[in-house]
């Protein structure tokens, strides 16, 4: 990964790393076309502290953002540092909501592809009859919509259709999916976004899939999870694909 822009001295190693990673990631949904102009959202909680969390300065493009212009903001959306920058009202709602109440929870990415939200849009949501659909069984959370998320009052509902999952569809919308670190998260985004290609995909198509007994789609989605139990299995993945992206497109800073 890249390492030419130095640490400040009033930001410790271990906020420092997470800063890293976390723009290494915008720009990651950026390289992926992911992104949403401007919009969306990715939060990562810092270590050691209870309830501050740093999210994308609202206004910048994701390739924009680096470690250090990242802001600092509690689960209200209140700012802690001097940015000059504010973060998206949009995003704390949901984001503040899940840091919260999720100790197993420090990275939420939200986001709206065309193959995600029209997932969203179906009364079925995911299906699990596809290689990545299956690893989503037991896994998805579905709240209905209530329009643009800025009001706390939804907090509580949001949560309740959350429950202990890690993938929350957002009815007519799109999803916001969460782990226990960046790596893991990025590495659950991907698979839903994966899922939601190929369902779209075979939709497309036209006649019948072949459907999976749900002991199959069960067995698939927890050995997902015992391979990224152990946290190498994502961080290959991720530091992967980000020397992928700097191949191509060379170092952001």
């Amino acid at each position: 990964m890249s390492k030419t822009l130095s640490r400040p001295s009033h930001i410790n190693e271990e906020e420092w790393e997470l800063r890293v990673k976390l723009a290494h990631c915008y720009h990651l949904i950026d390289f992926f076309g992911w992104t949403e102009t401007i919009f969306n959202h990715i939060s990562a909680r810092l270590p050691n502290v209870e309830g501050e969390y740093l999210v994308n300065p609202f206004g910048l493009n994701y390739t924009e953002i680096t470690p250090l212009n990242l802001i600092k903001v509690d689960v209200n959306g209140n700012k802690l540092d001097d940015s000059p920058y504010d973060g998206n009202p949009a995003g704390f709602a949901l984001h503040g909501a899940i840091h919260t109440a999720r100790e197993d929870v420090h990275c939420v990415i939200h986001t709206h592809t065309n193959e995600v939200s029209a997932v969203a849009m179906k009364k079925i949501g995911f299906t699990h009859d596809s290689f990545y659909g299956a690893q989503l069984y037991g896994r998805v959370g579905y709240h209905t919509f209530e329009g643009i998320t800025l009001y706390d009052d939804e907090r509580s509902r949001m949560l309740e259709s959350l429950g202990n999952k890690h993938i929350l569809v957002l009815r007519n919308h799109g999803i916001a999916v969460g782990e226990f670190d960046i790596e893991r998260t990025f590495f659950l985004l991907w698979t839903v976004q994966r899922a939601a290609e190929i369902q779209v995909t075979s939709g497309a198509l036209g006649g019948e899939d072949v459907p999976l007994p749900e002991t199959i789609s069960q067995k698939c989605a927890e050995q997902t999870q015992m391979l990224i139990s152990n946290s190498g299995f994502a961080n290959k993945f991720y530091t992967a694909m980000v020397r992928k992206m700097e191949s191509e497109r060379g170092a952001y800073w």
